[in-house]
């Protein structure tokens, strides 16, 4: 017979206390599989922290003209340093113009002002210089002159660079009868010293003449006045005569290959200084006397 699970006999057999339970306790080891991938994710998340960081406005700019501009690729640049970058390309509704989105760093956030120019920088090839070039090997990108105006992100862009990066200046307009070799970067000297430049060329309205702007430098501005008279500096000026020979008048070399126009300032202190806008006849050659002409008009240091 067998006995039965609560006989005597069965329950002297159990032990008093039960046995103690063995608890194996695992140990966690971290495999450098998942190291590598978590180390990523933390880097990766304090870099996107950081552009966010820097992330400045995005501002939309119109062209007639987009050619070799690209999302992600074209910098937008100020005074050499870039200071954002274009992030899409796209025609407008109704495809006469380019729209591009350009997102700036958070320190040129004061630049997107009215009043604001841009304008896109390519290799030119002109008859007084050689822009861009650069450009041919980095391709072209978005140059800025900031405003001062209230904040603005909409912009309508140039199709070439301002007349004028120089604030301030005097903007003149000379009418020739003929614009000879004269072209946008031509020189304008008063006493052989450079002091401004060509900045543009057109047929006045009724096509009787061609009127060729004019920027002189801030500093060199006052040296223009009513009275001023306005020549053609190009080429060379040969004279004769059995008493002194020969004669060869030069403006600078520069001038004979580009290009150049030269003036004079009589001294008369009443003739007030001439405004923006103002037009002046611009001769083939000087008279005499505009020559003898010596003026005291005293201009600011170059640190002004």
């Amino acid at each position: 017979m067998t006995a039965s699970p609560d006989t005597p006999e069965r329950l002297e057999a159990l032990p008093e206390t039960p046995p103690e339970a063995k608890i194996r306790r695992r140990r966690w080891h971290v495999s450098v599989i998942w190291v590598v991938p978590v180390v990523a994710a933390i880097v990766a998340g304090y870099l996107v922290y950081g552009r966010l960081q820097e992330l400045g406005p995005e501002i939309t700019i119109t062209f007639k003209d987009g050619d070799g501009v690209k999302g992600g690729q074209t910098e937008v640049r100020y005074r050499g340093v870039p200071i954002g970058e274009v992030t899409a390309v796209d025609l407008s509704d109704g495809a006469e113009h380019v729209v591009v989105q350009a997102r700036l760093r958070r320190s040129a956030a004061s630049i997107t002002r009215d009043g604001s120019v841009f304008w896109i920088v390519r290799p030119e090839v002109g008859p007084a210089s050689i822009s861009g070039l650069r450009t041919v090997f980095t391709g072209p990108y978005i140059q800025v002159l900031p405003g001062t105006g209230r904040p603005k992100t909409e912009f309508v862009g140039l199709d070439r660079p301002p007349p004028a990066l120089e604030r301030g200046g005097l903007k003149v307009i000379l009418a020739a009868a003929h614009l000879s070799s004269l072209g946008t970067g031509s020189p304008v000297y008063y006493r052989g010293i450079q002091v401004g430049s060509v900045t543009d060329t057109e047929l006045s309205r009724d096509a009787t003449a061609a009127h060729i702007h004019v920027f002189i430098g801030q500093r060199y501005g006052r040296l223009v006045r009513v009275g001023s008279r306005f020549w053609s500096a190009s080429g060379l000026d040969v004279n004769f005569s059995l008493r002194k020979g020969v004669e060869i008048s030069l403006e600078s070399l520069r001038s004979l290959v580009v290009g150049g126009i030269a003036f004079a300032t009589p001294e008369d202190p009443r003739s007030p200084p001439a405004k923006d806008g103002s037009i002046f006849v611009l001769h083939d050659k000087p008279e005499k006397e505009w020559l003898s002409w010596l003026p005291r008009i005293p201009i600011p240091a170059a640190t002004d």
